[in-house]
């Protein structure tokens, strides 16, 4: 039995069972590359979700992480520390707003946009008590607590988890007209994805969100825009939505902010929403911590000059024509923008799970999405020679599956 075997068996036997990984084992990682427990190395064509946005062990967020774990990693919400303000401004700067709310993971930041848009709702738009209601894309993916899955449309998502949180109506994605008709004079958000990740990178039809924008300012509605996994740098600018020159109302940030180091999640609006905050009112432990802090600011140094957007933008290109060659009768569709490409098979070529298996014998690492989706997300920091590596094992691997006539 292999290092690798053992510690499947023993996860299978002590873990619970709501995750299905690809059986690899990883024990080591640099740039957008991982090695397993047994030696074997893997081009890491997911970068965890969009968490590992910057690669493996970045340089800079490593030389930051380890400075501020020899000083002071945590002292709560209770006492300031000299992390904390220069983050949230540098943060606030980045995205253009007056204040940052930071929490710990996507989901917590979500919740917290929540909250945030009803007490606006509530003590800015006049919404009577009780009364406020949001509204959202189907095929959202925005979390996991109960409040979240209870707009979901994926039902493995909601299954068993009533009764489920009131408050929301759910339209079909990239559909402005139907998104007008939802809203009335309860309503205090749009809550939506720029780019559906988890959908299987689903990308909006051209003019959707700035169609957004202008419905939203014109019935008074925040527009609260889940960046968590599109957002800094993935599509090839800071914020998708910046592709339509569109400003939300609210940020909502995560995942890479961290620096794939530890969690780290923002909420980023003006100080008409976030000001209705007061002591006692929401908080965390954790939210905003010395560490968090410390690394999240050098995250947004490193965004700011530029270079890795423009990094994904040029080699989202390459991405995108290279997966134009795939050939149409095994993929029924490919949707890309940035670094970030969903590639839908048809089902006569096989599932995505299958796919997905074949890349990592092949040494590349890729995730399936409701069945049909092969997702890739290889980190910004990759090289063209490496991003080949990886197109080029999953195009033998679709001329592998792809139905023989």
């Amino acid at each position: 039995m292999t290092r690798t075997d053992d510690l499947r068996s023993m996860s299978e036997r002590w873990s619970a069972h709501n995750y299905h990984p690809l059986p690899v084992v990883i024990s080591e990682a640099s740039g957008a590359w991982v090695t397993d427990v047994d030696g074997r190395r893997y081009l890491d064509f997911l970068s965890a979700y969009s968490a590992m946005n910057f690669g493996h062990r970045h340089p800079r967020l490593l030389r930051v992480a380890h400075e501020q774990l020899d000083r002071v990693t945590l002292v709560s919400r209770a006492f300031d520390h000299e992390t904390f303000g220069p983050f949230c401004r540098d943060l606030a700067q980045l995205c253009g707003k007056d204040m940052v709310l930071p929490m710990n993971t996507g989901a917590e930041a979500v919740e917290t946009a929540i909250k945030a848009a009803r007490k606006w709702g509530y003590r800015v738009k006049g919404v009577p008590r009780d009364e406020a209601t949001i509204v959202v894309a189907s095929d959202n993916f925005h979390g996991r607590t109960v409040t979240i899955v209870s707009f979901s449309t994926d039902e493995s998502a909601r299954e068993d988890y009533g009764p489920y949180t009131p408050g929301f109506r759910v339209v079909p994605y990239g559909d402005i007209a139907a998104m007008e008709q939802a809203i009335d004079d309860t309503t205090v958000a749009v809550l939506i994805e720029p780019v559906q990740g988890e959908a299987g990178v689903v990308v909006p039809p051209t003019g959707y969100l700035s169609g957004l924008r202008e419905l939203c300012t014109r019935e008074n509605v925040l527009l609260v825009a889940d960046e968590i996994q599109s957002g800094l740098g993935r599509t090839g600018t800071t914020f998708a939505v910046e592709h339509e020159g569109v400003v939300p109302d609210v940020y909502i940030l995560g995942k890479a902010l961290g620096g794939g180091i530890v969690p780290l999640s923002a909420v980023v609006a003006d100080e008409e929403v976030l000001g209705l905050f007061a002591p006692g009112t929401h908080g965390s432990t954790f939210g905003g911590n010395p560490l968090a802090t410390a690394i999240g600011r050098e995250v947004v140094a490193m965004l700011r000059t530029g270079e890795l957007q423009e990094r994904s933008r040029v080699l989202g290109e390459h991405l995108a024509q290279r997966l134009k060659e795939l050939p149409a009768d095994a993929v029924a569709e490919v949707r890309s923008i940035g670094l970030w490409a969903g590639v839908q098979l048809r089902p006569e070529a096989g599932r995505a799970r299958q796919v997905s298996e074949a890349m990592q014998a092949r040494g590349v690492l890729v995730k399936e999405t409701h069945e049909w989706t092969v997702r890739i997300a290889p980190p910004l920091v990759i090289d063209q020679a490496d991003l080949d590596h990886g197109l080029d094992a999953l195009a033998e691997t679709i001329e592998e599956l792809r139905p023989r006539g």
